[in-house]
């Protein structure tokens, strides 16, 4: 079985020109069969991506092994806000008013059951790079090797193709990285800006050093999707992590935090999280966003 035919195209797909994140509540009261299933029918995993979290699971009474709710990370040295929601839709696309028009159309969808809650424009800025001007994703893994950190296996029976992913939106103070130097900036992301290689002198605290995905045990693999995002002067990034489990992710986030060793990762020095909160990615089928797994 190819399980990457099972996946949300938009996984697996390289970033879009353009996105647009919406969260979605479940309104007190409100039965969401009916309307998921309606969204079902509408969304192919490609240029709208869906999301549930485990509480609108729990209120379809249904289960799903591995999948939580984000609490934050023992022990952190930093804060790192908890913002669950039930629901998320990433919109993808080429052209910002295509995506303006698509999530009205969603929201009309989802009313007579859900909230949207909040809308965050995003877009690829410089062929992948974060708005400090350093790529983004370097170290994702490619191929079979993506397919297996960001998707459910074969084993997993109807829950294949399906994935957890992680998102956070992250405010950059850019005001706060601009005031550094050059050599101050290369050291808090641990890569030379321009050729984006490697420093090997680069700080303990370096972003790189704390997050380098094989250096934990087991090896922390997941698949980065993220965006930068930007509203007036502020911006920043919109993280997404796909797994096939939100174990590699939490490790990564453990060391960043200080959790695992008490060093905290230098870009804490200007920026963070504003939000947090896990979702299970549905499998498709024939095309279309596959619910059975939740009893629909």
């Amino acid at each position: 079985m190819n399980i990457a035919l099972l996946a949300q195209p938009g996984i697996l797909e390289p970033v879009p020109a353009h996105g647009r994140y919406l969260t979605c509540q479940l309104r007190v009261g409100a039965d969401p069969r009916v309307v998921l299933k309606r969204l079902a029918s509408q969304a192919n995993g490609r240029d709208t991506v869906v999301g549930i979290g485990a509480s609108l699971v729990r209120e379809l009474g249904a289960q799903l092994p591995g999948l939580k709710t984000f609490t934050g990370v023992d022990g952190a040295r930093i804060k790192l806000p908890a913002t669950p929601t039930d629901l998320m839709l990433w919109l993808r696309g080429t052209d910002r008013g295509d995506l303006l028009i698509r999530s009205r159309h969603l929201e009309t969808l989802l009313a007579p059951s859900f909230d949207v809650t909040d809308i965050t424009d995003a877009f690829n800025h410089n062929q992948g790079r974060d708005l400090t001007g350093y790529e983004d994703g370097t170290e994702n893994p490619q191929g079979d090797k993506a397919v297996a950190a960001a998707l459910l296996p074969e084993s997993a029976g109807p829950l294949a193709g399906s994935s957890f992913v992680a998102m956070q939106r992250w405010h950059h103070h850019m005001s706060r990285f601009e005031a550094m130097s050059r050599q101050q900036q290369d050291d808090t992301i641990g890569r030379e800006r321009e050729s984006n290689e490697e420093l090997e002198d680069a700080p303990a605290s370096a972003h790189v050093k704390r997050t380098a995905q094989e250096s934990f045990d087991p090896e922390a693999f997941v698949l980065r999707r993220s965006m930068p995002w930007a509203e007036g002067n502020d911006g920043g990034l919109v993280f997404a992590a796909f797994g096939c489990s939100f174990d590699a992710f939490e490790a990564q986030l453990r060391r960043m935090s200080g959790a695992e060793d008490g060093i905290t990762d230098a870009m804490f020095s200007f920026t963070e999280p504003q939000t947090g909160a896990y979702f299970w990615c549905p499998p498709v089928r024939d095309g279309l966003i596959d619910l059975r797994p939740l009893g629909l």
